[in-house]
């Protein structure tokens, strides 16, 4: 229970810091004059940006549900962890890889960096299919080594957890898709950025959060997250 405390915690300090870059907490019938005219003001937080906030909320509340059976099944006696391949080392390193490159994708569009951003596009491609095809061949060498689904519940558990984030991973995949093809159209990028920069900085949202949840569920496989929890509770007391 501690460990999903700790979660909901962390998802709800993003969340706030969030919400403050995007001027939620305003007031704007206290502010005078014509909108747009005030110097250094920001436009409304798009639609778009609101729905995904949301759908993240939901989402890490689905993670945070299956984090708490998660732990509350590891203490039982016929609870027998599952090995920690070295390939699931290269995959995170492969989502990070792709979370950084739509960050730089993301920076390229506001320069108007036409093929900064189709650079920064195509290495989230391939790091982030990269990704999907090494938790293909993590589950494979699992099943050659003998822990199937049904032999054990700490395989159900591993199978459940990482098939649900690589199902949120393709479903990214088709919102990177369109953002893409986007990028690619002549001119867009430096003409028409708009609809393509809030594309990027959804994208670089959603594939921060893939991160984030991912490092939560690679640190419980591993067996780091007690540890982790209890140098936390040493600094604070």
């Amino acid at each position: 229970m501690t460990i999903v405390l700790a979660f909901l915690a962390v998802i709800a300090v993003i969340a706030g810091w969030w919400l403050s870059t995007q001027r939620i907490m305003s007031k704007p019938w206290l502010e005078v004059g014509v909108i747009g005219d005030a110097p250094g003001a920001r436009p409304p937080l798009p639609t778009a940006k609101i729905g995904l906030g949301i759908f993240l909320a939901v989402a890490g509340g689905l993670f945070a549900l299956s984090i708490s059976a998660y732990s509350m099944r590891l203490q039982a006696a016929d609870w027998w962890p599952v090995p920690v391949p070295r390939l699931l080392w290269f995959n995170t390193a492969l989502l990070v890889l792709a979370s950084l490159a739509l960050e730089w994708a993301k920076n390229c569009s506001r320069q108007a960096d036409a093929d900064g951003v189709r650079s920064g596009l195509l290495g989230a491609w391939v790091f982030t299919v990269g990704f999907v095809v090494g938790q293909l061949l993590v589950w494979r060498e699992l099943v050659d080594q003998g822990y199937y689904l049904a032999s054990n519940p700490a395989n159900a558990f591993f199978y459940l957890m990482t098939g649900l984030h690589g199902l949120h991973v393709l479903g990214g995949l088709f919102g990177l898709g369109r953002v893409s093809v986007r990028a690619h159209r002549s001119g867009e990028v430096g003409q028409d950025p708009g609809k393509l920069r809030l594309g990027l900085e959804l994208c670089a949202m959603y594939w921060h959060f893939l991160l984030a949840i991912w490092l939560i569920l690679f640190a419980l496989i591993a067996g780091w997250a007690g540890d982790i929890l209890e140098i936390c509770r040493q600094v604070l007391s």
